[in-house]
């Protein structure tokens, strides 16, 4: 495979094999409506061959972020549905991911009483609230009766999605949110179905996916998984644990035929990512991580090894918005900015220069 050739994930049809990764920017409204900045800066980057949006909240409990979208209330939706427009006149593909932020939250930020989690334990570390800093609270663990109805808030945040135009959805079942906090035994803690055993641990993932692709179908669905990222207190420590936790979640999906499996790992080309593929029996959106950025030659190196049948990238697409163009003739690509990446205004964000415009000013 080649980073430059057309692929068909379900109903996905990608114009090549290079993913602009879900990437949280804090740009969108106090009401989590998405804003004139936003449609700017994923038009700039219609040229990836599938965009996957920043995490956005299918209920208001699971906002993580002052500055996140939601795809919730109508104004959201109609938000998303000029992002969706702006992406498909540019001839991009662009799902949504959904990401219920679990005990990673405050009231503060969400304006509700609570945050939820699989267990009635606190994230590690402190989060930033209009008023400050603030440590992060004690969830409250959702009951048995309550599952299902989080379950449901996936499932409507998806039709709300594909209602708004977007071409598919990712379930956010990575780095130390909701779905996560369940397959750990570190953040999950429960005794009963959803605790205890991997199996039981996986099933919760298993449910919101499955939920997902009944409301929008399979073809148009994917999850993103991080196993062994250990990251906001999410720990998966215990390799043979880990192995059996996402062989069950996989083995749950396998049924699906799910549009991708997207995973966050330092190594997709290990073992334990290429087990999770084959079972799931999905194509893989390989990420190498937080730990370096994704550069041409790994990205092509993983697909022509056969590694991966995409290869998300995050920072190179923050900075080079037509990171495509750039890899195909390997020229120089901008630098990006870190201290911009989190923000209101629109430095940072939809300033960098484009190929032709870095040329003309040579």
């Amino acid at each position: 495979m080649d980073l430059f050739e057309p692929a068909v994930f379900g109903a996905l049809h990608l114009s090549n094999r290079v993913v602009m990764a879900p990437l949280t920017r804090t740009r969108a409204d106090a009401d989590g409506v998405p804003t004139a900045v936003m449609e700017e800066y994923y038009h700039q980057r219609a040229g990836q061959g599938l965009i996957i949006s920043e995490g956005t909240w299918p209920a208001a409990e699971g906002k993580s972020y002052a500055g996140q979208p939601g795809i919730v209330t109508e104004a959201q939706i109609d938000g998303w549905r000029r992002i969706a427009d702006t992406v498909h006149a540019a001839g991009g593909t662009i799902v949504m991911q959904l990401m219920h932020g679990g005990r990673v939250g405050h009231p503060a930020i969400s304006g509700e009483p609570r945050v939820v989690a699989p267990s009635a334990l606190a994230a590690p570390g402190q989060t930033h609230t209009p008023q400050g800093k603030a440590d992060l609270p004690v969830a409250h663990a959702l009951t048995l009766a309550e599952i299902p109805e989080v379950v449901e808030q996936f499932a409507q945040a998806a039709r709300n999605a594909i209602a708004a135009g977007l071409d598919g959805v990712e379930v956010h079942g990575a780095n130390g949110y909701l779905v996560h906090e369940f397959l750990s035994p570190v953040s999950n803690i429960r005794d009963d179905r959803y605790g205890g055993s991997p199996e039981n641990r996986a099933r919760f993932a298993i449910e919101v996916t499955r939920a997902v692709a009944e409301a929008i179908g399979a073809d148009r669905t994917g999850i993103r998984l991080s196993p062994q990222h250990n990251i906001q207190g999410v720990l998966e420590e215990d390799d043979a644990d880990v192995l059996a936790t996402y062989t069950g979640v996989a083995e749950g999906l396998a049924p699906l035929r799910l549009a991708f499996v997207d995973i966050l790992h330092a190594e997709p080309a290990s073992a334990l990512i290429q087990h999770i593929r084959r079972t799931a029996g999905a194509p893989l959106i390989a990420n190498t991580g937080f730990g370096v950025p994704t550069t041409r030659e790994a990205a092509a190196s993983l697909l022509a090894e056969g590694a991966a049948d995409a290869v998300a990238a995050g920072r190179p697409v923050i900075a080079n918005p037509d990171l495509v163009e750039r890899w195909r003739q390997d020229a120089e690509l901008n630098e990006p900015r870190p201290q911009l990446f989190y923000g209101t205004t629109a430095e940072g964000y939809t300033d960098y220069p484009a190929l032709e415009s870095v040329r003309a000013g040579a």
